[in-house]
């Protein structure tokens, strides 16, 4: 991976780290099972981040923008 792909990658995935800021996920977990009857349990988990994270991968992609583009000259 070059060093133009690394700081490109972690600015937009950190835009989108800041826009959306987790999501959620659904698990199905059998409770009962009696004939024609079922019974499920539907477990919603979600995952969440702070916007800082995301303003961090902008940072240091600022950061090594700077310091390749430099390195060139």
């Amino acid at each position: 991976m070059s060093i133009k792909t690394a700081w490109v990658s972690m600015i937009v995935i950190g835009i989108i780290m800041m826009i959306y800021t987790g999501f959620d996920y659904s698990t199905t977990k059998k409770v009962a099972d009696i004939g024609p009857i079922k019974i499920n349990k539907e477990t919603d988990h979600p995952v969440r981040w702070s916007p800082i994270v995301g303003a961090v991968l902008i940072l240091g992609g600022v950061v090594v923008m700077t310091r390749d583009k430099k390195a060139k000259s």
